[in-house]
Parts: C-alpha cells; sequence; structure tokens
C-alpha cells in the first residue's frame, strides 16, 4: 500500500492555474472591487461567501490578482475581519451539531468518532494560529463556551 503523508485524505481537485493579471473581462477598478468586499462584508457575509457572490454576480473570478490581497486582508484593513478564522469557525461549528446529535444518539460510535476528527482539527488549527499571531494566546477551544453556535 502506497504511503499518505498525513491529514491529506480527500483533498483531491483541480488547482488553479497561477495567474498574477486581472482577467480581460473584468470591467471594475481596484477601488469598486474593493468597496464591493466592504459592502458585502457589512452584510455580514463570510470572506468565502463574499468570493462566491463576486465571482457568480460580478464576474470577477479572483480577488488577489485585482488587489493584489486577498479578501481577508482586505477586511483586517478595515477592521471587519471575524476574530475567529473562518475554517476555525466552521469546524466549531461541525462539532458543536455533532456534540448535540451525539446528545440524542449516545450510542452512535461513527459520530463519536468524527466528534473525535473535528475536534483534533480544532486543537491543530488553534495551535497553529496562535503561532502565527492570528488568535490570542489565552485563546482556548472548550465545546461548553462555542455549545449556542448551533
Amino acid at each position: 500500500m502506497p504511503h499518505r503523508s498525513r491529514h491529506k485524505h480527500g483533498r483531491s481537485g483541480s488547482t488553479r492555474p497561477v495567474s498574477k493579471v486581472t482577467p480581460s473581462w473584468v470591467s471594475y477598478t481596484q477601488e469598486e472591487v474593493e468597496q464591493l468586499v466592504i459592502e458585502l462584508a457589512k452584510r455580514g457575509f463570510s470572506p468565502s461567501m463574499i468570493g462566491i457572490i463576486l465571482r457568480d454576480q460580478y464576474g470577477i473570478p479572483l480577488v488577489k490578482p485585482i488587489l493584489g490581497k486577498s479578501i481577508t486582508e482586505v477586511l483586517q484593513e478595515h477592521g471587519l475581519a471575524p476574530q475567529i478564522p473562518e475554517d476555525l469557525m466552521n469546524l466549531i461549528r461541525r462539532a458543536v451539531k455533532i456534540r448535540k446529535h451525539l446528545e440524542e444518539h449516545p450510542k452512535d460510535l461513527s459520530a463519536r468518532r468524527g466528534l473525535n476528527l473535528v475536534e483534533s482539527k480544532i486543537h491543530r488549527l488553534v495551535k497553529y494560529y496562535k503561532r502565527v499571531g492570528k488568535l490570542p494566546q489565552d485563546f482556548t477551544y472548550t465545546p461548553e463556551a462555542f455549545s449556542m453556535l448551533a
């Protein structure tokens, strides 16, 4: 059996071609794109949803080649970035849903294992985000603290 590196299961998929040039069909200026990002963030959309809306409704495939920075970086500059990074928040929400499920179905062992895997990912991400300074050093994940998210 071939050797597989850790945490890579389910990671198949196409990769974007590297492009540092704004596509020719995008008619928006840098300022307009930045204003759209800010406006959508003020309406309560997450960074990934902002990217999807810009792609589907405005025909802007990627923000980074146009602005030279990501959606999250734009939001940080304007003080609109979420306190907890989006990927970590999604994992926490998933863990809360699994915990809620396990309260009703305590013998669901596959769900219990799923919870264990999700919470392991949460702990790894928290450790990483503390190291790079995106989370405060005193941040700790406790299921009780986030139980209201479900």
